[in-house]
Protein backbone atom coordinates (compact mmCIF):
# COMPACT_ATOMS: atom_id res chain seq x y z
CA UNK A 1 0.00 0.00 0.00
CA UNK A 2 1.44 3.65 -1.09
CA UNK A 3 2.34 5.28 2.00
CA UNK A 4 -0.52 8.38 2.16
CA UNK A 5 0.84 12.04 1.42
CA UNK A 6 1.27 14.40 4.22
CA UNK A 7 -2.15 16.42 3.15
CA UNK A 8 -3.74 12.87 3.46
CA UNK A 9 -2.45 12.32 6.88
CA UNK A 10 -3.10 15.28 8.44
CA UNK A 11 -6.84 15.11 7.04
CA UNK A 12 -7.62 12.26 8.14
CA UNK A 13 -5.86 12.38 11.81
CA UNK A 14 -8.17 15.44 11.92
CA UNK A 15 -11.67 13.42 10.95
CA UNK A 16 -10.07 10.63 14.01
CA UNK A 17 -10.25 13.75 16.25
CA UNK A 18 -13.47 14.61 15.16
CA UNK A 19 -14.77 10.72 15.86
CA UNK A 20 -13.39 10.79 19.32
CA UNK A 21 -15.36 13.68 19.91
CA UNK A 22 -18.51 12.40 18.78
CA UNK A 23 -17.63 9.07 20.60
CA UNK A 24 -17.28 11.02 23.83
CA UNK A 25 -20.54 12.97 23.03
CA UNK A 26 -22.55 10.06 23.51
CA UNK A 27 -20.03 8.63 26.08
CA UNK A 28 -21.38 10.95 28.32
CA UNK A 29 -24.83 11.20 27.44
CA UNK A 30 -25.36 14.56 26.02
CA UNK A 31 -27.84 13.76 23.42
CA UNK A 32 -30.93 13.16 25.74
CA UNK A 33 -34.61 14.45 25.39
CA UNK A 34 -36.01 18.12 27.17
CA UNK A 35 -32.25 20.13 25.66
CA UNK A 36 -32.60 22.43 23.08
CA UNK A 37 -30.28 22.44 19.97
CA UNK A 38 -28.78 25.20 21.18
CA UNK A 39 -28.06 24.27 24.31
CA UNK A 40 -26.44 20.60 22.97
CA UNK A 41 -24.72 22.80 20.14
CA UNK A 42 -23.07 24.42 22.99
CA UNK A 43 -22.08 21.66 24.91
CA UNK A 44 -20.74 20.11 22.26
CA UNK A 45 -18.86 22.96 21.76
CA UNK A 46 -17.25 23.25 25.27
CA UNK A 47 -16.52 19.23 25.30
CA UNK A 48 -14.17 20.11 21.86
CA UNK A 49 -12.45 22.64 23.80
CA UNK A 50 -11.76 20.06 27.02
CA UNK A 51 -10.56 17.29 24.97
CA UNK A 52 -8.65 19.57 22.10
CA UNK A 53 -8.41 23.23 23.31
CA UNK A 54 -10.41 24.43 19.62
CA UNK A 55 -12.53 27.02 19.88
CA UNK A 56 -12.41 27.29 15.68
CA UNK A 57 -14.71 26.00 13.33
CA UNK A 58 -14.27 26.51 9.31
CA UNK A 59 -18.37 26.49 9.20
CA UNK A 60 -21.71 27.10 11.47
CA UNK A 61 -22.29 24.01 13.72
CA UNK A 62 -25.28 22.34 13.25
CA UNK A 63 -27.29 20.42 15.59
CA UNK A 64 -30.83 19.47 14.08
CA UNK A 65 -33.63 17.72 15.78
CA UNK A 66 -37.55 16.56 14.38
CA UNK A 67 -38.65 18.49 11.32
CA UNK A 68 -35.15 20.74 11.73
CA UNK A 69 -33.60 17.82 10.16
CA UNK A 70 -35.45 18.05 6.48
CA UNK A 71 -33.18 21.52 5.60
CA UNK A 72 -30.18 21.15 4.26
CA UNK A 73 -26.61 23.12 5.55
CA UNK A 74 -28.00 26.54 4.27
CA UNK A 75 -30.95 26.92 6.22
CA UNK A 76 -31.02 28.57 10.06
CA UNK A 77 -34.19 26.83 11.12
CA UNK A 78 -35.71 28.41 14.76
CA UNK A 79 -34.31 26.09 18.09
CA UNK A 80 -36.15 22.95 18.73
CA UNK A 81 -36.42 20.64 22.06
CA UNK A 82 -35.33 17.61 21.61
CA UNK A 83 -38.11 15.05 21.94
CA UNK A 84 -37.94 11.68 23.64
CA UNK A 85 -38.53 9.66 20.27
CA UNK A 86 -36.69 11.98 18.26
CA UNK A 87 -33.86 11.75 15.27
CA UNK A 88 -31.40 14.32 15.36
CA UNK A 89 -28.00 14.81 13.71
CA UNK A 90 -24.87 16.61 14.01
CA UNK A 91 -22.54 18.40 11.61
CA UNK A 92 -19.70 19.96 12.56
CA UNK A 93 -16.35 21.32 10.66
CA UNK A 94 -13.83 21.78 13.83
CA UNK A 95 -10.03 22.65 12.39
CA UNK A 96 -7.47 20.69 14.19
CA UNK A 97 -4.04 22.44 13.57
CA UNK A 98 -5.29 24.27 11.02
CA UNK A 99 -6.45 20.92 8.66
CA UNK A 100 -10.07 21.23 8.84
CA UNK A 101 -12.77 17.84 9.57
CA UNK A 102 -16.15 17.68 8.55
CA UNK A 103 -18.31 15.40 10.66
CA UNK A 104 -21.70 14.38 10.94
CA UNK A 105 -23.96 11.90 12.25
CA UNK A 106 -27.78 10.84 13.17
CA UNK A 107 -29.09 9.44 16.19
CA UNK A 108 -32.55 8.16 17.37
CA UNK A 109 -33.40 8.60 20.72
CA UNK A 110 -36.96 6.07 21.33
CA UNK A 111 -37.88 2.81 18.84
CA UNK A 112 -39.29 4.05 15.87
CA UNK A 113 -38.81 1.63 13.61
CA UNK A 114 -38.84 4.43 10.15
CA UNK A 115 -35.83 6.54 12.16
CA UNK A 116 -34.17 3.69 12.69
CA UNK A 117 -34.06 2.38 9.13
CA UNK A 118 -32.95 6.06 7.84
CA UNK A 119 -30.18 6.09 10.41
CA UNK A 120 -28.66 2.58 9.15
CA UNK A 121 -30.25 3.51 5.02
CA UNK A 122 -27.84 6.59 5.40
CA UNK A 123 -25.01 4.67 6.50
CA UNK A 124 -25.45 1.84 4.06
CA UNK A 125 -25.63 4.71 1.09
CA UNK A 126 -22.49 6.45 2.45
CA UNK A 127 -20.40 3.33 1.67
CA UNK A 128 -22.00 2.34 -0.90
CA UNK A 129 -20.92 5.56 -2.56
CA UNK A 130 -17.45 5.56 -1.07
CA UNK A 131 -17.21 2.02 -3.03
CA UNK A 132 -18.65 3.92 -6.34
CA UNK A 133 -16.47 7.18 -6.53
CA UNK A 134 -13.23 4.36 -5.60
CA UNK A 135 -13.92 2.75 -8.76
CA UNK A 136 -14.43 5.42 -10.82
CA UNK A 137 -12.64 8.74 -9.38
CA UNK A 138 -10.26 9.17 -12.11
CA UNK A 139 -12.99 9.45 -14.89
CA UNK A 140 -16.02 11.30 -12.51
CA UNK A 141 -17.22 15.03 -12.83
CA UNK A 142 -19.15 16.12 -9.95
CA UNK A 143 -22.61 16.13 -11.63
CA UNK A 144 -22.00 12.85 -12.51
CA UNK A 145 -20.82 11.90 -8.71
CA UNK A 146 -24.00 13.68 -7.41
CA UNK A 147 -25.99 12.18 -9.70
CA UNK A 148 -25.30 8.91 -8.88
CA UNK A 149 -25.80 9.88 -4.87
CA UNK A 150 -29.15 11.35 -5.57
CA UNK A 151 -30.58 8.12 -7.26
CA UNK A 152 -29.36 6.44 -4.29
CA UNK A 153 -32.07 8.07 -2.10
CA UNK A 154 -34.97 6.85 -3.78
CA UNK A 155 -33.24 3.28 -4.11
CA UNK A 156 -33.38 3.15 -0.04
CA UNK A 157 -37.02 4.81 -0.21
CA UNK A 158 -36.21 7.94 0.79
CA UNK A 159 -35.90 11.67 -1.27
CA UNK A 160 -32.13 13.36 -1.24
CA UNK A 161 -32.21 16.36 1.16
CA UNK A 162 -29.64 18.62 -0.92
CA UNK A 163 -28.45 20.69 -4.12
CA UNK A 164 -25.29 19.04 -3.55
CA UNK A 165 -23.54 16.21 -2.25
CA UNK A 166 -20.28 17.25 -0.87
CA UNK A 167 -17.36 19.71 -1.30
CA UNK A 168 -13.56 20.27 -0.40
CA UNK A 169 -12.06 20.11 2.23
CA UNK A 170 -8.31 20.76 3.09
CA UNK A 171 -6.54 23.15 4.88
CA UNK A 172 -8.37 26.03 6.73
CA UNK A 173 -9.45 28.18 5.16
CA UNK A 174 -9.94 26.34 2.12
CA UNK A 175 -13.00 28.50 1.15
CA UNK A 176 -11.47 31.70 0.97
CA UNK A 177 -8.07 30.14 -0.97
CA UNK A 178 -9.86 28.07 -3.56
CA UNK A 179 -13.34 30.07 -3.94
CA UNK A 180 -16.90 28.85 -3.06
CA UNK A 181 -18.36 28.00 -6.53
CA UNK A 182 -19.97 25.02 -7.34
CA UNK A 183 -16.73 23.21 -8.92
CA UNK A 184 -15.64 23.09 -5.80
CA UNK A 185 -18.44 20.90 -4.67
CA UNK A 186 -20.28 17.72 -5.78
CA UNK A 187 -22.92 19.18 -7.75
CA UNK A 188 -25.21 18.73 -10.59
CA UNK A 189 -22.86 21.92 -12.25
CA UNK A 190 -19.80 20.68 -11.28
CA UNK A 191 -18.66 19.18 -14.66
CA UNK A 192 -14.56 18.88 -13.71
CA UNK A 193 -13.29 15.68 -13.33
CA UNK A 194 -12.78 15.00 -9.41
CA UNK A 195 -9.36 13.80 -10.03
CA UNK A 196 -8.34 17.25 -11.88
CA UNK A 197 -5.91 19.23 -9.31
CA UNK A 198 -6.96 22.15 -7.73
CA UNK A 199 -5.89 26.00 -8.37
CA UNK A 200 -2.72 25.48 -6.41
CA UNK A 201 -1.79 22.09 -8.13
CA UNK A 202 -2.73 20.16 -5.14
CA UNK A 203 -4.88 16.89 -5.23
CA UNK A 204 -8.09 17.81 -4.11
CA UNK A 205 -9.61 16.10 -1.57
CA UNK A 206 -13.50 15.61 -1.11
CA UNK A 207 -15.99 15.27 1.74
CA UNK A 208 -19.24 13.02 0.95
CA UNK A 209 -22.77 13.90 2.47
CA UNK A 210 -25.53 11.74 2.60
CA UNK A 211 -28.96 13.43 3.28
CA UNK A 212 -32.23 11.27 3.35
CA UNK A 213 -35.86 12.44 4.28
CA UNK A 214 -38.81 11.65 4.17
CA UNK A 215 -40.99 15.02 3.56
CA UNK A 216 -44.60 13.28 4.61
CA UNK A 217 -43.30 12.14 7.96
CA UNK A 218 -41.11 15.56 8.54
CA UNK A 219 -37.67 13.65 9.11
CA UNK A 220 -34.37 13.20 7.72
CA UNK A 221 -31.05 11.64 8.30
CA UNK A 222 -27.31 12.94 8.07
CA UNK A 223 -23.56 11.17 7.28
CA UNK A 224 -20.72 12.87 6.62
CA UNK A 225 -17.08 11.95 6.24
CA UNK A 226 -13.77 12.29 4.20
CA UNK A 227 -14.17 10.28 0.95
CA UNK A 228 -11.18 10.81 -1.02
CA UNK A 229 -9.08 9.30 1.95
Amino acid sequence: MTKLSERKQQLLHAQQKAEQLFREIETRSLIVPNKSEKILNDEVYELAFELFSIRKYWHKRIVRAGKNTLLPYKENPPDLIIQSDDILFFDFGPVFEEWEADFGRTYVLGNNLQKKKLKHDIESAWYEGKKYYDAHASELTGAQFYHHISSLAGQYGWEFGNIHCGHLIGNFPHEHILGDEEHNYLHPNNHIKLSELDIQGNPRDWILEIHFINKERTFGGFFEQLLSI
